[in-house]
């Protein structure tokens, strides 16, 4: 049933008519058509949902034509519209249109927005600190550890200032590329990205490890040929800037 509702050539469906009735006004073919355009339009819309940013990117007619093509070669396989475009950014790349030939930035640009936007989807139903409390000021180090939601990320160009642009309702231009690494968290159901420098990322990383406060910045230090005065220096500063956007819960 599915696959009769995604084939592109409807004329490729002989066994619709023997499946089928006609109706008084509209044969086999044509009562079968309304399901595949109500199919197709239903998951488009998921789709737009999920990529608002690359939809605007590429606009409608663009996105639609992707995405289609998508539904076509990854058909869900779920009963939840929620994981519809897990596949889109990494079919994206399969199916990049510059393959043949020199690789184009603007490509390797949507494909870096598509799996941003896919992240911060998932954001959304990750599990959060909800109904446990955020760590204060007054909490001692040894008690931090990662909120439940706190993801890490890399990306090829600056795809979160790009999105929260658009998101914004400005119309920004493709940006250069360049290496970014960014916190994902929810925090009081709302979203919310944060820039970070290589050592900030490894630091976080190897608390997300299981790690102490004291064993992940010692790590990093060394990582970085930092002495412990300048990691000390610098945990202070990363430490009340964290706590305030909600990184970490305590005991």
């Amino acid at each position: 049933m599915q696959g009769c509702i995604l084939a592109p050539d409807r004329g490729q469906l002989p066994s619709i008519r023997e499946r089928i009735l006609p109706s008084a006004t509209l044969g086999p073919e044509a009562r079968f058509a309304i399901y595949q355009r109500g199919y197709i339009a239903r998951l488009l819309q998921c789709m737009e949902g999920q990529f608002k940013a690359l939809r605007h990117t590429l606009g409608s007619d663009l996105f639609a034509d992707f995405a289609a093509e998508y539904l076509r070669a990854c058909p869900s396989r779920s009963p939840t519209l929620s994981d519809l475009g897990a596949r889109f950014a990494d079919h994206l790349q399969t199916t990049r249109p510059d393959a043949e030939g020199e690789r184009e930035a603007w490509v390797d640009f949507m494909i870096e927005l598509a799996r941003f936007e896919w992240a911060l989807y998932l954001e959304f139903d990750a599990a959060g600190h909800e109904g446990t409390s955020l760590a204060t000021a007054a909490a001692p180090d040894d008690s931090l550890r990662p909120q439940p939601s706190l993801g890490l990320h890399r990306y090829d160009f600056p795809v979160d200032a790009y999105y929260h642009e658009v998101a914004a309702g400005a119309d920004p231009p493709v940006p250069a590329a360049g290496e970014v690494h960014l916190a994902m968290l929810r925090r009081e159901f709302r979203i919310g990205t944060f820039r970070l420098t290589v050592p900030q990322r490894d630091f976080l990383a190897r608390m997300l490890e299981g790690k102490c406060v004291a064993a992940a910045l010692a790590e990093t230090a060394a990582a970085h040929n930092v002495n412990a005065a300048e990691a000390s220096e610098a945990w202070g500063r990363w430490r009340g800037k964290w706590l305030e956007q909600g990184f970490f819960v305590g005991d």
